[in-house]
Protein backbone atom coordinates (compact mmCIF):
# COMPACT_ATOMS: atom_id res chain seq x y z
CA UNK A 1 0.00 0.00 0.00
CA UNK A 2 1.08 3.70 -0.93
CA UNK A 3 -0.03 6.66 1.11
CA UNK A 4 0.39 9.93 -0.43
CA UNK A 5 -0.86 13.26 1.47
CA UNK A 6 -0.78 16.96 1.71
CA UNK A 7 -1.74 19.47 3.83
CA UNK A 8 -4.75 22.03 3.44
CA UNK A 9 -2.84 24.76 2.98
CA UNK A 10 -5.47 27.12 2.31
CA UNK A 11 -7.08 26.68 5.31
CA UNK A 12 -3.59 27.39 6.86
CA UNK A 13 -2.56 30.08 4.95
CA UNK A 14 -5.56 31.81 6.27
CA UNK A 15 -4.88 31.13 9.66
CA UNK A 16 -8.28 29.37 10.12
CA UNK A 17 -7.35 25.81 10.89
CA UNK A 18 -4.08 24.25 12.56
CA UNK A 19 -2.02 21.97 10.67
CA UNK A 20 -3.71 19.27 13.00
CA UNK A 21 -7.20 20.39 12.29
CA UNK A 22 -6.28 20.86 8.75
CA UNK A 23 -4.72 17.00 8.36
CA UNK A 24 -8.18 15.80 9.96
CA UNK A 25 -10.47 17.60 7.67
CA UNK A 26 -8.74 15.97 4.75
CA UNK A 27 -10.82 13.67 2.26
CA UNK A 28 -9.00 10.50 1.37
CA UNK A 29 -9.74 9.05 -1.76
CA UNK A 30 -8.73 5.33 -1.45
CA UNK A 31 -7.60 3.63 -5.21
CA UNK A 32 -7.75 0.07 -5.57
CA UNK A 33 -5.39 -0.23 -8.58
CA UNK A 34 -3.60 -2.65 -10.91
CA UNK A 35 0.06 -2.37 -10.09
CA UNK A 36 2.58 0.44 -11.59
CA UNK A 37 -0.56 1.54 -13.40
CA UNK A 38 -0.56 5.32 -12.39
CA UNK A 39 2.29 8.00 -12.06
CA UNK A 40 2.76 9.02 -8.95
CA UNK A 41 3.30 12.39 -9.99
CA UNK A 42 -0.63 12.53 -11.20
CA UNK A 43 -1.92 11.40 -7.56
CA UNK A 44 0.33 14.21 -5.94
CA UNK A 45 -0.91 16.89 -8.16
CA UNK A 46 -4.51 15.06 -7.79
CA UNK A 47 -3.70 15.51 -4.13
CA UNK A 48 -2.91 19.40 -4.32
CA UNK A 49 -5.35 20.34 -6.98
CA UNK A 50 -8.57 18.77 -4.30
CA UNK A 51 -6.85 19.45 -0.84
CA UNK A 52 -6.86 15.58 -0.31
CA UNK A 53 -4.77 12.64 0.40
CA UNK A 54 -4.70 9.93 -2.00
CA UNK A 55 -4.27 6.03 -0.67
CA UNK A 56 -3.09 3.59 -3.26
CA UNK A 57 -3.55 -0.06 -2.80
CA UNK A 58 -2.51 -2.59 -5.67
CA UNK A 59 -3.74 -5.96 -6.86
CA UNK A 60 -2.60 -8.11 -9.82
CA UNK A 61 -6.14 -9.70 -11.02
CA UNK A 62 -9.84 -8.84 -12.04
CA UNK A 63 -10.28 -11.87 -9.30
CA UNK A 64 -8.23 -10.42 -6.77
CA UNK A 65 -10.23 -6.76 -6.88
CA UNK A 66 -13.40 -8.41 -7.30
CA UNK A 67 -12.98 -10.98 -4.35
CA UNK A 68 -11.76 -7.93 -2.17
CA UNK A 69 -14.91 -5.83 -3.04
CA UNK A 70 -17.35 -8.62 -1.59
CA UNK A 71 -15.37 -8.89 1.13
CA UNK A 72 -16.43 -5.48 2.10
CA UNK A 73 -13.96 -3.40 -0.22
CA UNK A 74 -17.38 -1.91 -1.87
CA UNK A 75 -16.78 -0.03 1.49
CA UNK A 76 -13.66 0.82 1.19
CA UNK A 77 -12.83 2.12 -1.62
CA UNK A 78 -13.69 4.82 -3.56
CA UNK A 79 -12.10 3.94 -7.14
CA UNK A 80 -11.53 0.68 -8.29
CA UNK A 81 -10.13 -0.51 -12.50
CA UNK A 82 -12.02 -3.61 -13.67
CA UNK A 83 -11.76 -4.85 -16.98
CA UNK A 84 -14.37 -4.53 -19.30
CA UNK A 85 -15.77 -7.74 -19.00
CA UNK A 86 -15.75 -7.68 -15.33
CA UNK A 87 -17.81 -4.45 -15.50
CA UNK A 88 -20.96 -6.06 -16.33
CA UNK A 89 -20.46 -8.78 -13.64
CA UNK A 90 -20.38 -6.13 -10.43
CA UNK A 91 -23.18 -4.14 -11.55
CA UNK A 92 -25.09 -7.54 -11.91
CA UNK A 93 -23.56 -7.98 -8.33
CA UNK A 94 -24.39 -5.03 -6.73
CA UNK A 95 -20.42 -3.89 -6.23
CA UNK A 96 -20.48 -1.06 -8.13
CA UNK A 97 -22.54 2.37 -8.56
CA UNK A 98 -24.00 4.36 -11.54
CA UNK A 99 -21.76 7.39 -12.78
CA UNK A 100 -22.58 10.92 -12.25
CA UNK A 101 -22.39 12.24 -15.59
CA UNK A 102 -22.64 15.66 -15.21
CA UNK A 103 -19.81 15.34 -12.49
CA UNK A 104 -17.40 14.37 -15.09
CA UNK A 105 -17.46 17.23 -17.63
CA UNK A 106 -13.69 15.83 -19.12
CA UNK A 107 -15.73 12.64 -20.40
CA UNK A 108 -15.77 14.78 -23.74
CA UNK A 109 -12.42 13.71 -23.99
CA UNK A 110 -12.70 10.25 -24.60
CA UNK A 111 -12.13 9.18 -28.55
CA UNK A 112 -16.00 8.54 -29.76
CA UNK A 113 -14.67 4.57 -29.85
CA UNK A 114 -14.72 4.20 -26.81
CA UNK A 115 -17.86 5.77 -25.25
CA UNK A 116 -20.79 3.63 -24.79
CA UNK A 117 -19.30 0.26 -25.65
CA UNK A 118 -21.46 -3.24 -25.21
CA UNK A 119 -20.25 -3.91 -21.68
CA UNK A 120 -21.63 -0.90 -20.55
CA UNK A 121 -24.08 0.91 -22.87
CA UNK A 122 -24.43 4.59 -22.08
CA UNK A 123 -21.31 4.32 -19.74
CA UNK A 124 -23.82 3.87 -16.95
CA UNK A 125 -21.21 2.09 -14.36
CA UNK A 126 -17.70 2.67 -16.25
CA UNK A 127 -15.50 5.29 -17.65
CA UNK A 128 -12.15 3.70 -19.70
CA UNK A 129 -8.94 4.22 -18.27
CA UNK A 130 -6.36 2.34 -20.67
CA UNK A 131 -6.99 0.17 -23.30
CA UNK A 132 -4.56 -2.69 -24.11
CA UNK A 133 -3.81 -6.21 -26.08
CA UNK A 134 -2.59 -10.02 -23.96
CA UNK A 135 -0.33 -11.94 -26.05
CA UNK A 136 3.17 -14.23 -25.10
CA UNK A 137 6.55 -12.72 -24.35
CA UNK A 138 9.61 -15.06 -24.95
CA UNK A 139 13.19 -15.07 -24.27
CA UNK A 140 14.58 -15.75 -28.12
CA UNK A 141 17.98 -16.31 -26.85
CA UNK A 142 16.08 -19.69 -25.59
CA UNK A 143 13.34 -19.62 -27.81
CA UNK A 144 14.49 -19.93 -31.48
CA UNK A 145 10.67 -20.78 -33.19
CA UNK A 146 7.84 -19.44 -31.19
CA UNK A 147 5.18 -19.93 -33.90
CA UNK A 148 2.57 -17.74 -34.49
CA UNK A 149 -0.12 -19.22 -31.89
CA UNK A 150 -0.33 -20.33 -28.55
CA UNK A 151 1.07 -23.74 -29.01
CA UNK A 152 4.56 -21.76 -27.07
CA UNK A 153 2.17 -22.40 -24.16
CA UNK A 154 0.33 -25.39 -24.96
CA UNK A 155 2.60 -27.61 -27.60
CA UNK A 156 5.25 -29.10 -25.48
CA UNK A 157 7.34 -29.81 -28.93
CA UNK A 158 7.61 -25.99 -29.21
CA UNK A 159 9.31 -25.63 -25.72
CA UNK A 160 9.99 -29.14 -24.70
CA UNK A 161 12.19 -27.60 -21.66
CA UNK A 162 12.55 -23.93 -21.12
CA UNK A 163 10.18 -22.83 -17.97
CA UNK A 164 7.07 -21.21 -18.61
CA UNK A 165 4.04 -19.94 -16.52
CA UNK A 166 0.65 -19.10 -16.89
CA UNK A 167 -1.37 -16.34 -15.02
CA UNK A 168 -3.33 -17.40 -12.00
CA UNK A 169 -5.94 -14.66 -12.54
CA UNK A 170 -9.66 -14.87 -13.38
CA UNK A 171 -9.10 -17.42 -16.27
CA UNK A 172 -10.79 -15.81 -18.87
CA UNK A 173 -7.73 -15.37 -21.09
CA UNK A 174 -6.19 -18.50 -20.11
CA UNK A 175 -9.25 -20.49 -20.91
CA UNK A 176 -9.77 -17.98 -24.24
CA UNK A 177 -6.09 -18.88 -25.29
CA UNK A 178 -6.80 -22.50 -24.88
CA UNK A 179 -9.60 -22.82 -27.08
CA UNK A 180 -8.34 -20.77 -29.73
CA UNK A 181 -5.52 -23.03 -29.65
CA UNK A 182 -7.63 -26.12 -29.99
CA UNK A 183 -10.12 -24.31 -32.95
CA UNK A 184 -13.01 -22.54 -30.88
CA UNK A 185 -12.05 -18.91 -30.95
CA UNK A 186 -10.39 -16.78 -28.18
CA UNK A 187 -13.93 -16.15 -27.13
CA UNK A 188 -15.13 -19.49 -26.71
CA UNK A 189 -18.71 -19.58 -24.69
CA UNK A 190 -19.84 -23.17 -24.71
CA UNK A 191 -19.50 -25.38 -21.85
CA UNK A 192 -18.13 -28.35 -23.65
CA UNK A 193 -15.51 -25.95 -24.63
CA UNK A 194 -14.37 -24.78 -21.66
CA UNK A 195 -13.96 -27.73 -20.89
CA UNK A 196 -11.72 -29.28 -23.27
CA UNK A 197 -9.69 -25.94 -22.92
CA UNK A 198 -9.61 -26.71 -18.95
CA UNK A 199 -8.55 -30.57 -19.49
CA UNK A 200 -5.43 -28.67 -21.88
CA UNK A 201 -4.86 -26.42 -19.19
CA UNK A 202 -4.60 -29.03 -16.60
CA UNK A 203 -2.05 -31.60 -19.40
CA UNK A 204 -0.26 -28.27 -19.39
CA UNK A 205 0.44 -28.18 -15.95
CA UNK A 206 1.94 -31.36 -15.85
CA UNK A 207 4.49 -30.91 -17.67
CA UNK A 208 8.32 -30.71 -16.03
CA UNK A 209 8.72 -27.13 -17.15
CA UNK A 210 5.60 -25.71 -16.23
CA UNK A 211 6.53 -23.19 -13.36
CA UNK A 212 3.14 -22.83 -12.05
CA UNK A 213 0.07 -20.08 -12.17
CA UNK A 214 1.71 -16.50 -12.20
CA UNK A 215 -0.05 -13.09 -12.98
CA UNK A 216 1.22 -10.95 -16.14
CA UNK A 217 3.52 -8.85 -14.08
CA UNK A 218 4.89 -10.42 -11.68
CA UNK A 219 5.96 -12.72 -14.42
CA UNK A 220 7.43 -10.23 -16.63
CA UNK A 221 9.88 -9.83 -14.18
CA UNK A 222 10.87 -13.37 -13.62
CA UNK A 223 11.09 -13.07 -17.67
CA UNK A 224 13.23 -9.79 -17.25
CA UNK A 225 15.72 -12.07 -14.65
CA UNK A 226 15.87 -14.95 -16.96
CA UNK A 227 13.70 -17.75 -14.31
CA UNK A 228 11.16 -18.29 -17.05
CA UNK A 229 11.21 -18.27 -20.89
CA UNK A 230 7.54 -17.99 -22.10
CA UNK A 231 4.08 -16.69 -20.55
CA UNK A 232 1.09 -14.66 -21.66
CA UNK A 233 1.68 -10.96 -21.33
CA UNK A 234 0.14 -7.83 -20.97
CA UNK A 235 1.55 -5.60 -23.53
CA UNK A 236 2.24 -2.48 -22.08
CA UNK A 237 4.31 -4.18 -19.41
CA UNK A 238 6.58 -5.70 -22.39
CA UNK A 239 6.33 -1.40 -23.29
CA UNK A 240 7.33 -0.45 -20.13
CA UNK A 241 10.18 -2.68 -20.00
CA UNK A 242 11.39 -1.92 -23.24
CA UNK A 243 11.50 1.93 -22.45
CA UNK A 244 13.49 1.67 -19.44
CA UNK A 245 15.70 -1.20 -21.25
CA UNK A 246 15.37 -3.75 -18.79
CA UNK A 247 13.81 -6.52 -21.64
CA UNK A 248 15.70 -5.45 -24.90
CA UNK A 249 16.17 -9.19 -25.45
CA UNK A 250 12.58 -10.18 -24.96
CA UNK A 251 9.61 -10.36 -27.76
CA UNK A 252 6.47 -10.17 -27.45
CA UNK A 253 3.41 -11.22 -30.36
CA UNK A 254 -0.01 -11.69 -30.63
CA UNK A 255 -1.20 -15.26 -31.97
CA UNK A 256 -2.83 -14.85 -35.07
CA UNK A 257 -5.32 -17.83 -33.57
CA UNK A 258 -6.92 -15.02 -31.71
CA UNK A 259 -5.73 -12.87 -28.67
CA UNK A 260 -7.33 -10.30 -26.51
CA UNK A 261 -8.03 -6.76 -26.62
CA UNK A 262 -9.01 -5.26 -23.46
CA UNK A 263 -10.27 -1.90 -21.55
CA UNK A 264 -9.11 -1.68 -18.23
CA UNK A 265 -12.27 1.06 -16.72
CA UNK A 266 -12.64 3.03 -13.33
CA UNK A 267 -15.68 2.79 -11.27
CA UNK A 268 -16.67 3.78 -8.48
CA UNK A 269 -17.68 1.15 -5.34
CA UNK A 270 -21.41 0.76 -4.26
CA UNK A 271 -20.34 2.38 -0.79
CA UNK A 272 -17.55 4.05 -1.49
CA UNK A 273 -16.25 6.74 1.41
CA UNK A 274 -16.10 9.63 -0.66
CA UNK A 275 -17.90 9.18 -3.87
CA UNK A 276 -17.73 13.04 -4.88
CA UNK A 277 -13.86 12.80 -4.43
CA UNK A 278 -13.98 9.64 -6.72
CA UNK A 279 -15.68 11.29 -9.35
CA UNK A 280 -13.36 14.36 -9.19
CA UNK A 281 -10.52 11.97 -9.83
CA UNK A 282 -12.13 10.25 -12.84
CA UNK A 283 -12.36 13.67 -14.28
CA UNK A 284 -8.89 14.65 -13.24
CA UNK A 285 -7.84 11.26 -15.13
CA UNK A 286 -9.53 12.26 -18.54
CA UNK A 287 -7.78 15.56 -18.61
CA UNK A 288 -5.81 15.93 -21.77
CA UNK A 289 -2.56 16.33 -20.41
CA UNK A 290 -3.08 14.00 -16.83
CA UNK A 291 -4.54 11.39 -19.60
CA UNK A 292 -0.87 11.59 -21.73
CA UNK A 293 1.39 11.18 -18.64
CA UNK A 294 -0.77 8.35 -17.91
CA UNK A 295 -0.07 6.69 -20.94
CA UNK A 296 3.34 8.13 -20.94
CA UNK A 297 4.48 6.31 -17.75
CA UNK A 298 2.45 3.47 -18.02
CA UNK A 299 2.84 2.61 -21.78
CA UNK A 300 -0.69 1.81 -22.58
CA UNK A 301 -2.81 3.17 -25.11
CA UNK A 302 -5.05 6.08 -24.14
CA UNK A 303 -8.78 6.45 -24.90
CA UNK A 304 -8.17 9.89 -24.12
CA UNK A 305 -8.32 11.39 -28.13
CA UNK A 306 -7.41 14.62 -26.58
CA UNK A 307 -4.77 13.70 -24.78
CA UNK A 308 -3.10 11.82 -28.37
CA UNK A 309 -0.87 14.94 -29.18
CA UNK A 310 0.66 14.47 -25.98
CA UNK A 311 2.26 11.27 -26.53
CA UNK A 312 5.95 10.48 -26.51
CA UNK A 313 8.76 7.92 -27.50
CA UNK A 314 7.55 4.00 -28.06
CA UNK A 315 3.56 5.18 -27.30
CA UNK A 316 3.53 5.15 -31.33
CA UNK A 317 5.01 1.81 -32.03
CA UNK A 318 3.16 -1.33 -33.08
CA UNK A 319 3.22 -2.68 -29.42
CA UNK A 320 0.99 -0.06 -28.65
CA UNK A 321 -1.01 0.03 -31.46
CA UNK A 322 -1.22 -3.16 -32.99
CA UNK A 323 -1.64 -3.46 -36.95
CA UNK A 324 -4.46 -3.72 -39.46
CA UNK A 325 -3.49 -7.67 -39.39
CA UNK A 326 -3.40 -7.73 -36.44
CA UNK A 327 -6.39 -6.17 -35.27
CA UNK A 328 -8.18 -8.83 -37.59
CA UNK A 329 -7.33 -11.59 -34.76
CA UNK A 330 -8.17 -9.32 -32.07
CA UNK A 331 -11.73 -9.90 -29.53
CA UNK A 332 -12.91 -8.28 -26.73
CA UNK A 333 -14.12 -11.09 -24.38
CA UNK A 334 -17.85 -11.29 -24.31
CA UNK A 335 -18.66 -10.71 -20.03
CA UNK A 336 -20.67 -13.53 -18.45
CA UNK A 337 -23.62 -13.16 -16.10
CA UNK A 338 -26.13 -15.58 -14.11
CA UNK A 339 -25.75 -19.13 -14.18
CA UNK A 340 -22.70 -18.96 -16.76
CA UNK A 341 -20.05 -17.00 -14.79
CA UNK A 342 -20.67 -19.07 -12.15
CA UNK A 343 -20.27 -22.45 -14.49
CA UNK A 344 -17.29 -20.34 -15.79
CA UNK A 345 -15.60 -20.00 -12.21
CA UNK A 346 -16.32 -23.69 -11.05
CA UNK A 347 -14.64 -24.96 -14.37
CA UNK A 348 -11.74 -22.47 -13.82
CA UNK A 349 -11.28 -23.24 -9.92
CA UNK A 350 -10.91 -26.99 -10.70
CA UNK A 351 -8.11 -26.00 -12.84
CA UNK A 352 -6.11 -24.47 -10.06
CA UNK A 353 -6.45 -27.09 -7.21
Amino acid sequence: MKILSCIAAGAVALGLATPFAARAEQPTLNLFIWSDYIDPGLLTAFEKQCNCKVVETDYESNAEMSAKLKAGGDAQYDVVVPSSYYVPELADEGLIQPIDHKLVPNFSNLAVKFQSPDYDVGDKYSIPYQWGTTGIVYDPAKIKDPGTGWGLLFDPKMNPSYPFVLPKGEGRDQIGAACAYLGYGFNCSEKSQWIAAAKLIEKTKKRPNFSGFIDETPARDQMKSGLIAASMAYNGDITQCYADGSCKKLKFFLPDQGAEIWVDTMAIPTHAPNPKLALQFINFILDATNGATLSNYNQYASPNAASQKQLTGIMSSTLINPTDAEMQHLVFLAPLRGAKYKLFNQIWTSVLQ
